[in-house]
């Protein structure tokens, strides 16, 4: 069985058991969240879609962690002006485990 999920603006394709990176969420390590934002769900054959979200459906997920990703430089410059400017940014994110897929 298998979920979309959206969260930070995003949407996630996950199954039981599965880890992913998403935007950061509040909570600490070890504790379970319930996802409530679920586009759609199937099993084999049989697929369910929202309009937008399906209602009564909810995606189970423990926190694993929370981190900074890899560092991103934006750099910018203007030919023969005498500009560059140099930009980096980390961004955090939680690691979650999928427990169960309600639907």
């Amino acid at each position: 069985m298998y979920a979309v999920i959206k969260t930070g603006g995003k949407q996630y394709r996950v199954q039981e058991g599965e880890v992913l990176k998403v935007e950061k969420l509040c909570g600490d390590a070890g504790a379970e969240i319930e996802l409530k934002d679920v586009l759609m769900v199937g099993a084999g054959d049989d697929v369910k879609v929202g309009n937008p979200v399906l209602k009564n459906a909810k995606v189970l997920a423990e926190i694993m962690g929370n981190g900074k990703a890899k560092k991103v430089i934006a750099f910018k410059k203007k030919r023969r002006k005498g500009f560059d400017k140099k930009i980096g940014h980390r961004q955090e994110f939680t690691s979650i485990k999928i427990k169960e897929i309600r639907a």
